[in-house]
């Protein structure tokens, strides 16, 4: 049987106490609402009202139908202290210009759900944190990883030169917009369209950096892998 001092076992105790705190995160807080729609978006309202009026289809996003799921992967020595985390977004707005090639819709961080457990299911994850994990990460992702007071919304803007080509995506987080070749795949009908998709992106390339605590101990990866389902019609 292995002993320690009295001093010993207090900074061990202490530790492990830090690191259970640091892994459920801090103390929930109420975060100050988003304020309304930022007027970026005007100008692309602005386009699919003039497509519109001259006779193109022009079809809201169904917020209800469509979704983006986000998966954060846990990093560091002490990885097995945390959790891998699925984040999702359930609250689109903006339209689709299927003739035009065209796509521009946003959400607000605020709105993101974090470790649905029907959606951790789906990622393959037989693990579910707590109320008060949840809510720690929850805090951290908008405070500490994000700027969501600041910027709180993200803007997608999507266009394609042909059905089958890749979709040139351009993404604004954080006040950085990065533009990337995404694949997708559509189903168009009368009514409406459905398009699907997987992404991957770096949390740094957004100027963004990753959640870390402990010197890198217990922290995400950089990477987020995203899957997608947008759904527009009338």
């Amino acid at each position: 049987m292995i002993r320690c001092s009295a001093s010993s076992c207090q900074r061990g105790a202490i530790l492990l106490a830090l690191a259970g705190l640091l892994v459920a995160c801090a103390a929930p807080r109420v975060v100050p609402p988003a304020p309304p729609a930022a007027t970026v978006f005007e100008a692309q309202e602005d386009f699919y009202r003039r497509a519109q009026s001259m006779g193109q289809k022009v079809w809201p996003i169904d917020a209800q139908g469509s979704l983006i799921r986000i998966t954060v992967h846990r990093d560091g020595t002490l990885a097995r202290l945390g959790h891998d985390h699925v984040i999702a977004s359930r609250n689109l707005h903006g339209f689709v210009a299927p003739e035009a090639g065209r796509a521009d819709f946003y959400f607000r961080l605020d709105q993101l759900s974090v470790d649905e457990p029907a959606l951790r299911a789906q990622a393959g994850f037989d693990s579910q944190p707590s109320a008060e994990a949840i809510d720690g990460t929850r805090l951290n992702m908008l405070t500490r990883a994000l700027d969501a007071r600041r910027f709180p919304f993200v803007f997608i803007h999507v266009t394609r030169r042909a059905p089958t080509a890749p979709a040139t995506t351009a993404i604004t987080l954080n006040g950085v917009t990065r533009t990337m070749d995404v694949a997708l795949q559509t189903e168009s009908k009368e009514k409406g369209i459905t398009v699907n998709g997987t992404m991957s992106l770096k949390q740094s390339d957004f100027g963004i950096i990753p959640f870390a605590v402990l010197g890198g101990a217990i922290a995400v990866q950089d990477r987020l892998d995203l899957q997608f389902r947008i759904v527009a019609g009338r």
